[in-house]
């Protein structure tokens, strides 16, 4: 009577063990089928280029200097080429900094600035502008692969970043601005500062193009250009009166795993 109760109570535990084992080799074999030909990427590199007008407007007369300071990206990305084609997909996350610094000549450039003795002006400057942008951006591409010979491919899609901290700063010195307009009341100004961290997008999207060269079975060299389709201020901000778009050439190394 024990051994047949034994007996039963195995049959048991098989019959429920064996519909549980059976689905989770499927479900293994469903997971391994939707990641097959996936490859995972790690890419740094260095960032230069610039928040800029496009084009530059007649009120700036001259950049007398321009400094891209240090600018990194950090991505991962997932990507796959499909069966019997040169095309294939990535799927990206990037943290990257966006920067510059430069000294420009203008002419009736409209301003908005705090003077060193705190009272705030707004018209139209004419003299020197220093200008300090610094942005922190999570950064996610979808791009098209094209593979153009076995060790060369190329790479192009939109991209959607979202500002984590920005940074845009200045100061005006050595001229005079206009109160109101061109024609407005003339006052002379050794130096004022402006700050409009504030008033930055916070969402970016653009364009990103680009090309990778595989040196080493996992190690590669890329080189990638973003260009901003809409400007780093929203549309209502009128205390810069032209548009400004980010432009940066990306270029550093991949891995594959």
């Amino acid at each position: 009577m024990m051994k047949k109760s034994i007996l039963c109570l195995t049959l048991g535990l098989l019959g429920f063990t064996l519909p549980v084992q059976a689905q989770k080799s499927e479900g293994e074999s469903l997971l391994r089928a939707a990641l097959k030909g996936w490859h995972v990427k790690l890419r740094a590199g260095f960032l230069l280029g610039g928040t800029t007008p496009l084009p530059l407007p007649q009120e700036i007369r001259a950049i007398d200097s321009y400094n891209p300071t240090m600018n990194i990206g950090i991505e991962g990305n997932a990507q796959k080429m499909f069966e019997q084609t040169d095309w294939g997909i990535a799927l990206g996350v990037r943290l990257e900094t966006k920067g510059m610094k430069t000294d420009a000549t203008v002419k009736n450039y409209h301003m908005e600035m705090t003077a060193d003795d705190g009272g705030y002006m707004v018209g139209a400057w004419t003299g020197h502008v220093k200008t300090n942008v610094r942005s922190t951006y999570l950064t996610f591409p979808l791009l098209a692969i094209y593979k153009v010979a076995p060790r060369w491919e190329l790479r192009g899609g939109p991209y959607l970043s979202w500002m984590y901290d920005g940074n845009f700063t200045g100061e005006a010195y050595d001229g005079y601005i206009r109160h109101g307009d061109p024609t407005g009341e003339k006052a002379e100004v050794s130096r004022a500062s402006y700050d409009f961290s504030d008033d930055l997008r916070r969402f970016q999207w653009g364009v990103q193009v680009g090309a990778e060269w595989q040196a080493y079975k996992h190690l590669s060299v890329y080189a990638d250009l973003t260009w901003g389709i809409n400007s780093i201020f929203p549309k209502d901000f009128d205390s810069v009166t032209f548009a400004m778009y980010p432009v940066y050439l990306n270029a550093g190394f991949s891995y594959l795993f």
